[in-house]
């Protein structure tokens, strides 16, 4: 069993408590999603036995390849305000963003941009803010990988130092590790055989039921929220930082497209005359993703980077400007039914007919009136002079014909 863990931080909330602790309370949602790779053994060609009748199908389903993981080091230096001294920081925003992959020579190319965003105290009381962008790149080693192969990459923050440099350089080192884990999944064409049958023995077989995915594809789709917010507390004031988190709160699959209701909570911090305050806010958000490869039955794992966010006062008024992108992982759940066993049974006494009238009745197929009189599809079909095996009528006369082995002159 393989389990996906994933984490989302719904709510947090703080109190001071006799003026010299903090409590604080947080609301965790989280998701676990649980994978089972087991190797099947697929009965897919009956040798060495004669007069075998076998209604096949080819089936195109997704495995699991491999799954590795890799660690990589990012690492940057951001520079501060040369006006005034780094006194203290005070908080650090960390995201991955701009993730994307690439498949040569069986190794697997992630790359990524850590997002950092770094709030200080100088020493004359200010209160600033420094951002960059740090290239996260790393390569996964995986045996057989091809570009035709789907990966699915997820990025794990296991560490970040944050420290300042020297007071002359007005800087900021940053140093993260970061966790790589993939998943690659291969598409394999198999024939499955439905149903088995013997002219001449009794055959007895056992099937099971096994459950597979088909039609895995990634796609991703960018969402833009632009508001205006009308925020008079924010008047003539400056917005140190905003966090912002986004949350589904419901997704709703149809054929061709899936529609996603939810919202993005903003914390705005920001400064007043008597230091600094905090407002919270969140935004609904409807957002639609077409495509041929959705319908009712699919499997949906879906994941939300913010790309960018940015706010700007305008009086009373706060423009929002956020960009999220969605990165969806499709697949439809398979149930197949599989032969597991078969075994030879004493072979029966020989039908004394040479010729059967049978009429087609509600639900036949040629294949279930062929198994039931031990003849084959193929003499049916000739004898009654049928193009299209697939098409019967109800009623219809049909002459079954007794299976002659046909020998070949050499």
């Amino acid at each position: 069993m393989t389990a996906c863990l994933k984490t989302n931080i719904k709510k947090i909330e703080t109190k001071i408590l006799n003026g010299r602790k903090i409590n604080v309370k947080v609301i965790l949602e989280v998701e676990v999603k649980i994978y089972s790779n087991d190797n099947m053994s697929i009965i897919s060609n009956i040798n060495n036995m004669e007069d075998i009748q076998m209604l096949s199908n080819q089936r195109k389903i997704n495995s699991l390849l491999g799954m590795a993981s890799t660690v990589v080091s990012a690492k940057d230096t951001i520079n501060t305000s040369e006006e005034d001294e780094l006194v203290e920081i005070m908080d650090v925003s960390a995201r991955i963003i701009n993730k994307d992959t690439k498949i040569s020579y069986n190794k697997i190319l992630a790359k990524a941009d850590l997002s950092i965003s770094i709030m200080y105290l100088t020493e004359s009381n200010m209160i600033k803010t420094t951002s960059c962008l740090i290239p996260i790149m790393g390569f996964i080693d995986m045996e057989n990988i091809s570009e035709d192969n789907i990966c699915n990459l997820e990025y794990c923050i296991k560490n970040l130092i944050i420290k300042p440099n020297n007071m002359d350089s007005h800087s900021i080192c940053v140093e993260a590790l970061i966790e790589i884990e993939c998943y690659a999944y291969e598409e394999k064409s198999i024939n499955l055989i439905e149903d088995i049958y013997s002219i001449s023995q009794d055959l007895n077989y056992k099937q099971k039921d096994i459950k597979t995915m088909s039609n895995m594809c990634n796609i991703k789709d960018v969402c833009s929220i632009n508001e205006t917010a009308k925020m008079p507390e924010l008047e003539n004031k400056r917005i140190l930082y905003v966090k912002t988190i986004p949350m589904i709160s419901n997704e709703t699959l149809r054929n061709g497209k899936i529609i996603y209701e939810g919202e993005v909570s903003l914390e705005y911090l920001y400064e007043t005359q008597n230091g600094v305050e905090t407002r919270s806010m969140n935004i609904p958000f409807n957002f639609e993703i077409m495509s041929d490869n959705l319908n009712s039955n699919s499997n949906v794992n879906t994941s939300i980077d913010v790309l960018s966010d940015d706010f700007m006062v305008d009086g009373q008024n706060v423009d929002i400007n956020i960009k999220l992108q969605f990165d969806l992982t499709l697949a439809q759940s398979e149930d197949l039914n599989i032969i597991d066993e078969i075994e030879v049974l004493e072979t029966r006494d020989k039908c004394i007919y040479s010729m059967v009238i049978y009429f087609v009745k509600p639900g036949d197929t040629l294949w279930k009136i062929a198994k039931k009189f031990k003849s084959t599809v193929e003499d049916i079909a000739s004898v009654n002079n049928i193009e299209d095996v697939n098409k019967l009528k109800v009623g219809q006369q049909l002459y079954i014909p007794k299976f002659v082995k046909r020998q070949v002159a050499v």
